[in-house]
C-alpha cells in the first residue's frame, strides 16, 4: 500500500514539475509584411506574458500589452472564426495576418472595412511590442 501511495505522490510531483517552466499557451500570432524596410515581422504572443519575435527567444511584454493582446483576440473572435480577409485599399504599405485559436484575420493598413477599433489596436500593439520588447526598429 505504501508503494502505491509513493507512486501516486511521485507521479503528481512529476506532473507539477513538468508544468513548471513550460511555455504558456499561444494567444496570438501576428505576421506583418509590407513595402517598407523592416516591415516583415512575426510576433508569437503567449498567454503568460511573453512574445517571440521572428522565431527568436522569449521576451517579456508588459501587463498592459498582454491585456491589449487579449482584448484584440476577444474583439476579433467573430471575424477570425470566419477566416476573414479584408481587401487592401489604395496606397497600402503594411499587411497583417492574425492567427488565433478561433481562426484568422487578414487586413492592411488601408483596408476600408478594417479601420478603427481592434484593427488599429493590432497595428499599435505590433509596433510597440516590436520596438519595446524585441528591440526592433519598426
Amino acid at each position: 500500500m505504501r508503494l502505491l501511495a509513493a507512486a501516486v505522490v511521485l507521479a503528481f510531483a512529476g506532473a507539477v514539475l513538468g508544468a513548471c517552466g513550460g511555455r504558456s499557451p499561444d494567444l496570438l500570432l501576428v505576421e506583418r509584411t509590407g513595402s517598407i524596410p523592416a516591415a516583415r515581422l512575426t510576433l508569437l504572443v503567449a498567454d503568460g506574458g511573453t512574445v517571440r519575435c521572428n522565431g527568436g527567444a522569449d521576451h517579456r511584454i508588459t501587463e498592459p500589452q498582454l491585456l491589449q493582446a487579449r482584448t484584440i483576440v476577444r474583439e476579433l473572435e467573430e471575424d477570425s472564426s470566419r477566416d476573414r480577409r479584408f481587401a487592401a485599399g489604395p496606397g497600402s504599405i503594411l499587411r497583417y495576418r492574425l492567427r488565433m485559436e478561433t481562426g484568422s484575420v487578414e487586413f492592411s493598413d488601408t483596408s476600408p472595412s478594417a479601420q478603427g477599433g481592434a484593427f488599429s489596436q493590432v497595428q499599435l500593439f505590433t509596433r510597440n511590442v516590436a520596438k519595446q520588447a524585441c528591440g526592433l526598429v519598426r
